[in-house]
């Protein structure tokens, strides 16, 4: 554990989910190839679909809602009616389709294995600090085994802007009814968790979960308070 900012009283802490508390990596390929066969196999006139196609298409989307990207899923949702609808389907039969589609998506997102330190480690910060999920991502939590150390999630897109922006940050903060400069915000982005906690006034703490080097790693622009190299650390605070 490496202290790099002075770190004052700690009301609560929130979390980051993915790459945070489990590895997403392999969880992420297998939804995506999963809904992709998904995907392929609804309609003959989707057999041929590529992720380069639906890649194109979600970015086509952004360039004329810029403001999509924060709401993952609706995106992914979109992007899917929009390819649907360009491969002959109807706007009902599209709009089921990508509900479907997404149905599918979610049930795979959410087979995580979450490590047994992840499960020990949260129980006992649960017994000294609320905790909170502040996430840009669409796992569910509940799914997972997760939801339940947690007083609330907030998600980017129906609970704000995401990760770098505020939103999220200050609306923990004011369902919590603590400052934010009590909050400490845990997570392995250098640009969404630490440098977006920080100015937005919170303590942050970075998990260094791949041997990276503050000196020497481009994203990073502000200091966490703390570094830490494997969650369990953090039960030291207690």
């Amino acid at each position: 554990m490496h202290f790099y900012r002075p770190l004052g009283p700690i009301g609560a802490m929130t979390f980051d989910l993915d790459d945070t508390l489990y590895d997403n990596h392999d969880v992420i390929l297998r939804t995506e190839r999963e809904t992709l066969r998904f995907l392929q196999d609804y309609h003959p006139a989707l057999a041929s679909l590529t992720v380069d196609t639906l890649a194109r298409l979600r970015q086509e989307l952004r360039q004329q809602e810029p403001e999509i990207y924060h709401d993952v899923t609706h995106w992914r949702w979109r992007s899917v009616q929009l390819a649907m609808r360009r491969a002959g389907l109807t706007p009902s039969e599209s709009h089921r389709g990508a509900d479907a589609v997404m149905a599918e998506f979610a049930h795979w997102r959410s087979r995580i294995e979450v490590p047994q330190e992840t499960h020990d480690t949260l129980t006992a910060l649960a017994q000294r600090w609320p905790l909170v999920a502040i996430t840009n991502g669409n796992a569910d939590p509940h799914a997972c085994g997760l939801g339940g150390y947690f007083r609330f999630i907030l998600r980017a897109g129906p609970d704000g802007r995401s990760k770098p922006w505020g939103d999220m940050y200050h609306r923990a903060a004011e369902k919590l009814n603590l400052p934010l400069h009590s909050l400490l915000h845990v997570g392995d982005d250098l640009t969404t968790d630490v440098a977006g906690a920080v100015r937005n006034g919170m303590q942050s703490c970075w998990i260094n979960l791949r041997d990276g080097n503050l000196m020497h790693i481009p994203d990073a622009r502000l200091l966490p308070h703390v570094e830490i190299f494997r969650l369990a650390s953090l039960t030291a605070l207690l």
